[in-house]
């Protein structure tokens, strides 16, 4: 696996195309042209994006480098991405995640959910939780949940969960919606194997979306 930073470069075109790469969708397809899939080849690479300089900035993992055939991008040099990890290793961890719950069968935004059983809408004003309290204790259950499926335990008082936002996108006819949250914080590996499968694969789901991918560094 390959860790890689890139940056966008100057472009005569720079501000369409960052117009194009606000649009969840498009930015996933022109991601996607930084490889060179054979046909029927199936998406490999995870990614997360930031703003650096006011130009968005991404950070990919993958299986392949990535290439530039566009000239659009400053691409740092890739990284072999091989983590030596242990039981009761503590990490530094960054997510950006689409955090849902399956209720019927379907899945559910948890900050959505969690007002709706709470019964958010029939509260009085003044007996609703604070919206940015009732975001970070959706997440944190959300994430302990995911930790016991994927080997590490959190580090609650060491955890801060933000940036919730709604998004909304189309590929083809089809409307498509979810939702992200951005955690930030400290873990426990419980079980090695387990999470070195987490962050080869990514952490719930919209991952072609930019959402999944956990970034560690040691502490």
């Amino acid at each position: 696996m390959y860790l890689t930073r890139l940056t966008l470069l100057d472009h005569p075109d720079l501000k369409a195309i960052v117009q194009q790469l606000g649009d969840a969708y498009r930015e996933h397809q022109m991601l996607w042209r930084l490889f060179d899939p054979a046909p029927d080849t199936k998406r490999d690479f995870l990614y997360r994006r930031d703003v650096h300089l006011g130009r968005p900035r991404y950070f990919i993992l993958s299986r392949r480098p990535p290439v530039n055939p566009l000239g659009l991008w400053h691409i740092d040099p890739p990284k072999p991405f091989e983590p030596k990890l242990q039981a009761g290793q503590k990490l530094a961890f960054l997510l950006r995640a689409n955090p849902v719950v399956r209720r019927d069968r379907e899945r559910h935004d948890i900050v959505m959910d969690k007002k709706k059983r709470i019964g958010w809408k029939s509260l009085p004003p003044e007996e609703r939780p604070p919206l940015p309290e009732l975001i970070h204790r959706a997440g944190l259950d959300w994430l302990s949940g995911q930790g016991k499926r994927h080997g590490f335990n959190i580090d609650h008082g060491a955890v801060r969960v933000d940036g919730y936002c709604q998004h909304h996108t189309r590929r083809g006819g089809h409307a498509i919606h979810f939702s992200t949250l951005d955690f930030t914080g400290l873990l426990t590996v419980t079980d090695p194997e387990l999470f070195r499968k987490a962050l080869f694969q990514g952490i719930g789901p919209a991952k072609a979306f930019g959402c999944g991918l956990l970034l560690v560094r040691k502490v």
